[in-house]
């Protein structure tokens, strides 16, 4: 594909340079900053200063103005020329002939040793190279190196006069083209018509590129090969090896590139190839929509071009974001992304492209000159909605990814309150994740948005994030009472009771929970049950405040003390007391209704019995006054006497007027959990003795049909249940004459075992005892002649410390400790705790 590179600019034309004369034509060329030189076929070198004219449309164009013409006097067509600027010579090539020439006189210069400095037998045969050097007054010749016989092209070095041939020569007869591109890098013509590269290993590190058979010239401008034919100038990239340009040029037999300035010349005329502006030739490429030609040309250049000839940096940016918006429109979302990022392109030049996402607030303008030629997204798509909705999708998925990177710095409010936006228009799942971390949404441009889109949960956050936690929960509130219309959450009710239990504003708390204690207590309350207790006093509530703002809500005030009392473990006894009245309200409440729900009123006995028996801080008095009467709570009544230490009442009620053997028994080990094995003992003797009481009236003993028969067989249960913990010989004398021995075999063959097995057991650890002390007494008498060494400097076995005093005692081993340590492990030891804690049967 073409693209316009070069354009061909007349610089010395056929009037100023021969006049009327025909027959003269040019033969070489040399071209030294401002200073065209050329040779013809009359022995003439002509002298010429070209300067650069920039025409009003910003062409550029050349004035020729001739110095000098001076005639070598040898009538033979001047063949080559060199300049060496730096001895402000002309190296000339004329009828086999070297010599030099003043680049500003023309003259011949004389050799310091007479005549012309010059080299003959120049263009005669000879398979030698010869290197000179060249110095203002004369030619000296440095070494010769004799080359093979084939003429291939080949690497020649003349140092070590080691060759390599490359490839044959294109044709035979026509003069081959050897081209310095670079350090140690040439262009050849090969066969085939290819441009060959090469560097000095022999190597081609450039794909060739493809040109006519015929070419005659070439030079390189970077990044293109110029080539000259019989009738044509072909340009191609070195960069995708792609013809590019061609050019019309007749007659044209010289083309030269000096330091970058690409010069034709035809018999009659010279022309200077003027490349265009890499940037121009860029922006062609673009606006053709060949973005890979135009980034390849970029970075060609960015490589290669040196960057005070050529800004590549800022440029390359550019393109790549010119790039990326080209294919953005023709939907190559990846691609675009790619270019954006690394065009590191303003973020805000993609959003400008949808209608309103960019904040009212906003002070971005467009790149001049513009990235992209749409107006807005309804450009591009031209009313196709599935483009624009793909447009949409690509920006929430752009957006998302560079957020959080340095291409939003300066401009996160934009790039936040559009994907905000975007979020809320398309329904996506991410616009809750946005607002509930850290975001720079503007509140007063999101508000519409998310309202016009029903958007009230987002909206709240985003007033919450904002520090208006009074403006989110009035909306959130006006969701759950059905004003407003929002599905995001089906949960907005616990979410509102879970907010307020973490929100720091105590008065908002105050001013909501009614509200939400009205919606449902058993819910509401949390905001009270399941705010943190922290060491932070901010936001703290005092429990006697929610206790008596709950007064009117009966059950969240009920699920509050149980929160404090059950779950918190506070040990306050104005808590355990209300909860327990509570308790004992709502039993009592079930209780009077007819016909009363069973199911309830054991569930809350069970809740009553349960507090009444764990804890220990409640006023038991005040609530026994409150049940003393009630025939229907004697467990509970019981309970309360055992608080008392008034067990015989509480057995009495247990056994005589609930006939609750089962529930007698309980009390005497609830009553005895936390006490040594004494007490439990005498609670249980006790028991048996309410079961065996022969002075009782008749009516207590006859209550409940079962007669005294059932109290003892309730007492041969007891014992046969737990003979453990009962004294066998009181148990004896307290059991009536008449009781046989079978009914108590149970318990007299467990009190039998116990006894037995308590009398053993001390008579082992007496016995370990006695042996102790007989080691004792042995390792003494073995000790009693040896000395035992006692100093401030040397410490106890036991505890460490040193010794402030001679009286010691000598372990075995000849060990000295304290005599305190040692009464101390003899307190401890456990022989003697055993000895302590034998039964009496021992």
């Amino acid at each position: 594909m073409s693209v316009k590179a070069f354009e061909l600019v007349p610089a010395v034309e056929r009037e100023l340079l021969m006049g009327d004369k025909a027959r003269i034509n040019i033969e070489c060329l040399e071209c030294c900053g401002k200073h065209l030189y050329v040779g013809t076929n009359d022995c003439f070198i002509h002298h010429f200063l070209l300067d650069e004219v920039t025409t009003s449309k910003g062409r550029l164009t050349y004035s020729a103005q001739k110095l000098l013409h001076k005639y070598l006097g040898l009538k033979k067509p001047v063949a080559e020329l060199r300049a060496a600027s730096a001895l402000e010579r002309l190296i000339v090539l004329c009828d086999g002939i070297v010599f030099l020439v003043d680049m500003v006189t023309l003259e011949t210069v004389p050799s310091a040793a007479g005549g012309g400095a010059k080299i003959k037998g120049v263009t005669a045969f000879s398979p030698t190279v010869q290197i000179y050097m060249v110095y203002e007054d004369r030619v000296q010749l440095v070494k010769e190196v004799t080359t093979p016989e084939a003429q291939p092209y080949m690497i020649l070095n003349y140092s070590t006069g080691a060759a390599q041939d490359l490839f044959p020569i294109q044709q035979r007869g026509r003069r081959p083209i050897v081209k310095r591109i670079g350090r140690e890098e040439f262009l050849l013509a090969a066969p085939g018509g290819l441009g060959m590269f090469a560097n000095a290993e022999g190597v081609s590190q450039r794909a060739p590129v493809n040109w006519s058979e015929s070419v005659i010239g070439a030079a390189v401008c970077f990044p293109y090969v110029v080539a000259l034919d019989e009738g044509f100038i072909t340009v191609h990239s070195m960069l995708d090896q792609q013809l590019k340009q061609t050019l019309s040029f007749r007659d044209g037999h010289i083309l030269q590139d000096f330091e970058g300035k690409v010069v034709l010349a035809s018999t009659k005329a010279v022309y200077i190839l003027v490349p265009l502006p890499l940037e121009r030739q860029i922006q062609d490429l673009l606006a053709s929509h060949r973005v890979e030609e135009a980034l390849t040309l970029t970075e060609g250049a960015q490589r290669n071009i040196p960057k005070d000839k050529f800004q590549v940096t800022d440029l390359h940016k550019r393109i790549l974001q010119q790039a990326g918006f080209i294919q953005f429109g023709q939907l190559q979302f990846l691609e675009a992304k790619e270019h954006f990022r690394k065009g590191q392109l303003d973020v805000r030049e993609l959003i400008s492209l949808y209608p309103l996402l960019l904040p009212a607030s906003s002070s971005f303008t467009r790149c001049h000159p513009p990235l992209h030629e749409f107006a807005d997204l309804n450009h591009l798509a031209q009313g196709d909605q599935e483009k624009v909705l793909r447009c949409k999708k690509f920006l929430i998925t752009y957006l998302g990814e560079v957020r959080s990177t340095e291409v939003v710095n300066g401009c996160r409010e934009d790039v936040d309150t559009a994907l905000l936006k975007l979020y809320a228009e398309q329904d996506h799942d991410s616009l809750l994740d946005l607002l509930a971390s850290d975001n720079a949404c503007l509140l007063a441009d999101s508000i519409p948005w998310l309202e016009k889109y029903h958007k009230y949960f987002a909206l709240g956050l985003l007033y919450n994030y904002n520090g208006q936690d009074s403006a989110a929960l009035q909306l959130w509130i006006r969701v759950v009472d059905g004003d407003l219309q929002d599905s995001t959450r089906s949960d907005l009710y616990e979410y509102i009771v879970d907010f307020l239990s973490f929100c720091s504003n105590v008065d908002l708390v105050w001013k909501y929970a009614d509200w939400a204690l009205r919606k449902d207590p058993t819910i509401g309350v949390q905001i009270f049950t399941k705010r943190p207790t922290t060491k932070d006093q901010s936001g703290v509530l005092n429990p006697d405040d929610v206790i008596t703002y709950l007064g009117k809500h009966s059950q969240a005030l009920l699920l509050y003390l149980e929160h404090l009392v059950l779950e918190r473990r506070l040990q306050k006894e104005k808590f355990h007391t209300h909860l327990a009245v509570l308790y004992l309200e709502r039993v009592l409440s079930l209780l009077s209704q007819s016909p009363a729900d069973e199911e309830q009123v054991t569930r809350g006995r069970e809740r009553l019995q349960a507090l009444l028996r764990e804890s220990s801080l409640y006023r038991v008095q005040f609530l026994l006054g409150k049940i003393e009467t009630s025939q229907e709570l004697l467990l509970e009544r019981a309970t309360l006497h055992g608080k008392l230490e008034e067990h015989d009442k509480a057995l009495h009620i247990l056994v005589h007027q609930l006939r609750d053997f089962g529930s007698a028994e309980a009390y005497c080990l609830w009553a005895s959990s936390s006490r040594d094995s004494t007490y439990r003992q005498r609670l249980f003797h006790l028991l048996l003795g309410v079961y065996l009481d022969r002075n009782l009236p008749a009516t207590a003993q006859s209550a409940g049909g079962g007669g005294g028969g059932e109290l003892e067989m309730a007492a041969v249960d007891l014992l046969n249940r737990h003979g453990e913990v009962f004294d066998a010989v009181r148990v004896l004398s307290m059991l009536p004459e008449g009781w046989s021995l079978q009914l108590l075999r149970p318990f007299l063959g467990r009190a039998i075992r116990a006894s037995m097995h308590a009398c053993r057991t001390s008579q082992v650890a007496l016995g370990l005892a006695r042996s102790e002390n007989l080691q004792l007494l042995h390792d003494r008498l073995k000790e009693r002649k040896n000395p035992i060494f006692v100093s401030e400097k040397k410490g106890c076995h036991l505890c460490h410390n040193t010794f402030s005093e001679p009286d010691v005692v000598c372990m075995p081993g000849g060990v000295p400790v304290h005599t305190h340590c040692v009464a101390q492990r003899i307190r401890d030891s456990p022989t003697k705790r055993q000895l302590t804690n034998s039964s009496n049967h021992t």
